[in-house]
């Protein structure tokens, strides 16, 4: 029987994805993303579902890729053997892609440790609780590698420039409340998962649609000038205009009344 290393619950509105390989700090392996991508699907296709948490089993949240599952018997073939770059294209990629087109809000409850690939993997929701021990490190170089899985996209985009270059340079751990000081956690909070899964709570029960065209529209407003960017808001903006939630809210604003939001 294959072993779920992903787990999946639903309550509330919110899904609750685990990575669940605690004994080796849920590390990564090729079978974990495509559980982890069932999982996304399975969000995407659920109109119940308007919120996602994501964290890990056990005392860490995800110490990166897997590097235990790589051959590293010396012989001629041994450099194309261990080719990450179509790990990459093959594996993570893949989910990166579909964490950036997911239908709803996500928000990380981060544990514990976020190494490499694992704070990739954090980063790519759109908000993280971080439990006060919990830390960041980018220590790719190393082993003579750069961050991937969107890493140098979301930091940059996320603390600036300069202070990604330092992390992914030196390699060096970013705790939580410094995290927070920089603006990649939202919050900082023993209860981690709670608070997750509450605020979670509280986005559910919000325009689902607007919520993800807001991501959609602000991953490339750095990239962009303001006349481009006009254009990325006018189109969202047309689009959310024909949801049910667009004419419920201006309706139970004009009511003087709380919006009963569906996601639709």
């Amino acid at each position: 029987m294959t072993r779920n290393l992903v787990l999946f619950e639903e309550a509330n509105g919110v899904a609750i994805l685990t990575l669940n390989r605690p004994e080796v700090l849920n590390s990564l392996t090729p079978e974990m993303h495509v559980q982890i991508r069932e999982v996304l699907a399975k969000i995407q296709s659920s109109p119940e579902i308007r919120a996602l948490v994501v964290t890990g089993a056990g005392r860490g949240f995800c110490a990166g890729a897997d590097l235990s599952e790589i051959d590293l018997t010396p012989d001629l073939g041994l450099m194309d053997r261990i080719d990450p770059g179509r790990l990459l294209s093959e594996s993570y990629n893949p989910t990166v892609r579909l964490f950036q087109e997911l239908r709803v809000p996500t928000i990380a409850a981060l544990n514990g440790v976020a190494a490499g690939a694992g704070a990739s993997l954090a980063l790519l929701c759109d908000m993280t609780i971080a439990h006060p021990s919990a830390y960041f490190i980018q220590s790719f170089t190393k082993i003579g590698m750069i961050p991937d899985a969107g890493a140098t996209w979301t930091l940059v985009n996320r603390i600036g420039y300069g202070r990604a270059m330092g992390l992914c340079m030196t390699g060096g751990r970013l705790d939580a409340n410094r995290a927070k000081e920089w603006g990649l956690v939202w919050d900082v909070s023993e209860s981690c998962l709670q608070d997750a899964v509450s605020l979670a709570e509280d986005l559910a029960r919000m325009p689902t649609k607007a919520l993800a065209a807001l991501r959609q529209t602000l991953s490339v407003a750095c990239h962009q000038d303001l006349n481009a960017q006009l254009e990325v808001e006018t189109s969202h903006q047309s689009a959310l205009g024909r949801t049910q939630d667009f004419v419920e809210g201006v309706t139970a604003f004009i009511e003087k009344r709380p919006a009963v939001f569906v996601g639709r």
